[in-house]
């Protein structure tokens, strides 16, 4: 989410489209549309940006004669130096959030900063590596159909290391109806294909909620679409600029990366510069409108809303956006152990309060069956693990106002000191829950009636149509109820149309996973852009990306092993897993160690860092 202050901020027309001042750039009166209202400082901070958009467009003429074997040996570079910064990254990140010294949570921003970029870049240099020998990001990968004429790559795990640490996972990327595999391995590449095509520069107005995702937006735009970037950080992020600017110095000083601070004045400045030809915002939809049409509120939101009647939008250049969403957990009903049921149950706990639910994908709505003979055990499992997991500063701002709305909306919910359970009965309208993505700690429970396929399509059609936006969804099934289903629970994921997918696991895992790609399902449009238009990570650089799907474990490291010795054949056994629990888990009493361990792994391998993660994680 970005700076919710940009929704109140005032754009005329005269700011979006204004002649400039300084050569080719919107002049710091348009951008306003009052000269008389910018003090010397504002203005000097405005000729500052243009000087760093002027350096971006010399950067980007360098960028268009860099080979792709020079953007691989590039892309390394930046890995040295985000090695030498992660320390640095996480701890800053932790201390912004609150989680002092010593707190078992702060292993979340190592997997959620450093790892997830150093992950990505690996990534991204083997895909420019393929493509420089004259192959494509495709090459070893397999390709395989999927349903409703769709290919389906099998885009995770791609490494030893990731095969053996992440073990039980796999992750795919499904293609648009059509695409055939032939033309997949072909079209791979993106802007690659053509490396010393035009570049231009691209505006990053950057997320306020984790540190990784500025950063990838910047990966994506420079390698998908070979755009230079001036990233704009949210205020909430201020404190990691020195950090970003020590671990992507490669590419700053060449003129292809640019990072300043500000709030709605800079970014109103910024979005409406003719020299920056494209927008992309990791934010809220309200934040989207306003860039793209003006104020819904105060003295202009009569002449937001006659644009939007007339089809006139302020924003005439392109712009892409993850805008989040509510996002359900499907819990398909099975026989499962009290092991499963509070494990699930510390799952789902997960998938609402990690990063205190400031997560575009953080899990909102659980769909339970009221027929389950185990719903009510479920509950009561799900009662405790949520109320029993670790408190944390609810930190993101407006979240006091969010959870206060959630609170009038559901004078009855379960408080549970820093965090709200709502359970949803046949008294209660449901409609708040289902419409507002409330962006902190607020976990709803909603009832689908029936078993088996009947309650599955029946779950999947209540979150295409009630929920709102279409982001992410997450789905619980134990092994011998996915067996069961057959060919009718891949029929199920083909119909629920979100962008990520995440079956036994959570979305959020497979965020951290850049292969895979990462945004809204298809569709959307400026005039309604429900989570967003457009997709980013996709570390393989496929094109016409329909969705991406990360599967999981449904029983962890030891309980799965019953399971595979008993049934060594059959497709009902749970799949090997080393991880006891997951450090992302927000009852992970080690993960503050096992996200630093796995992060430090990934840096530069080694057997005594395995051993040192697993057995930090047993602990867990």
């Amino acid at each position: 989410m970005t700076d919710d202050a940009f929704v109140q901020m005032a754009m005329t027309d005269a700011g979006r489209q204004g002649t400039a001042s300084t050569p080719g750039a919107a002049s710091a009166a348009d951008a306003t549309g009052a000269p008389d209202a910018l003090d010397d400082a504002t203005r000097d901070a405005l000729d500052a940006l243009d000087a760093d958009i002027a350096a971006l467009q010399r950067g980007a003429r360098t960028w268009s004669h860099l080979t792709v074997a020079q953007r691989a040996t590039l892309l390394r570079a930046v890995r040295t130096t985000v090695v030498a910064a992660m320390a640095d990254w996480a701890n800053t990140a932790a201390d912004s959030k609150g989680l002092r010294p010593g707190h078992p949570l702060r292993g979340e921003e190592w997997l959620s900063g450093p790892y997830s970029v150093l992950f990505a870049l690996d990534s991204y240099a083997t895909s420019l590596d393929r493509l420089a020998s004259g192959g494509s990001p495709l090459d070893g990968v397999s390709t395989r159909r999927a349903p409703g004429g769709r290919t389906r790559i099998d885009a995770f795990p791609l490494t030893t290391i990731d095969r053996f640490l992440l073990s039980g996972f796999h992750g795919e990327v499904w293609l648009e109806p059509g695409v055939t595999p032939r033309t997949a391995r072909e079209s791979a590449g993106l802007a690659q294909r053509v490396p010393d095509g035009p570049s231009e520069v691209g505006l990053v107005l950057g997320a306020g909620n984790v540190t990784s995702i500025p950063v990838l937006d910047v990966l994506y735009e420079l390698l998908a679409h070979n755009r230079v970037a001036l990233l704009k950080v949210n205020p909430t992020q201020d404190a990691l600029v020195p950090v970003y600017e020590r671990a992507l110095a490669p590419l700053i000083e060449p003129g292809f990366l640019r990072i300043v601070r500000g709030g709605p004045q800079v970014g109103a400045y910024l979005t409406g510069h003719r020299d920056l030809v494209h927008v992309h915002i990791t934010g809220s939809a309200a934040t989207f409108d306003t860039i793209v049409w003006g104020p819904s509120t105060g003295a202009q939101a009569e002449a937001t809303a006659h644009r939007r009647r007339e089809n006139r939008p302020l924003l005439t250049k392109p712009i892409t956006a993850e805008l989040g969403g509510v996002s359900p957990i499907i819990v398909v009903p099975g026989a499962w152990t009290d092991a499963d049921l509070t494990f699930q149950a510390e799952h789902i706990a997960t998938m609402r309060l990690q990063n205190s639910g400031h997560n575009c994908v953080a899990g909102q709505v659980v769909i339970l069956s009221p027929d389950w003979p185990q719903a009510e055990q479920f509950r009561t499992a799900l009662r405790r693990a949520y109320a029993g997991a670790t408190e944390r500063p609810v930190w993101y701002p407006g979240s006091p106002g969010r959870m206060g709305q959630a609170a009038a909306d559901y004078p009855d919910a379960l408080v549970l000191a820093d965090r709200m359970l709502v359970e949803i009965d046949e008294d209660t309208d449901a409609a708040a829950l289902q419409s507002t993505e409330y962006f902190a700690p607020v976990l709803g429970v909603v009832e689908v009636p029936g078993t088996g396929q009947e309650f599955l399509d029946a779950a999947v059609a209540y979150a295409n149509e009630r929920l709102h936006g279409t982001l992410g969804a997450n789905l619980l099934i134990d092994p011998v109820t996915e067996r069961e289903l057959g060919s009718g629970l891949e029929r199920a994921i083909a119909e629920l149309r979100y962008g990520a997918i995440a079956i036994n696991t959570w979305t959020g895992v497979g965020f951290t996973v850049p292969t895979l790609s990462w945004g809204a399902y298809p569709g959307s449009t400026v005039d309604d852009v429900g989570s967003g238009i457009g997709v980013v990570h996709n570390a393989l650089l496929l094109d016409r990306v329909e969705r991406s799907i990360m599967r999981g474990p449904f029983r962890p490291f030891p309980r799965w092993i019953p399971g595979r010795l008993l049934h060594p054949r059959s497709q009902s056994r749970s799949k090997f897993s080393i991880l006891p629990k997951p450090p992302w888990f927000v009852s992970a009493r080690t993960s503050a160690a096992v996200g630093e361990g796995m992060t430090r792994f990934r840096t530069r391998g080694g057997i005594l860092t395995l051993i040192r993660i697993l057995l930090q994680a047993l602990r867990a």
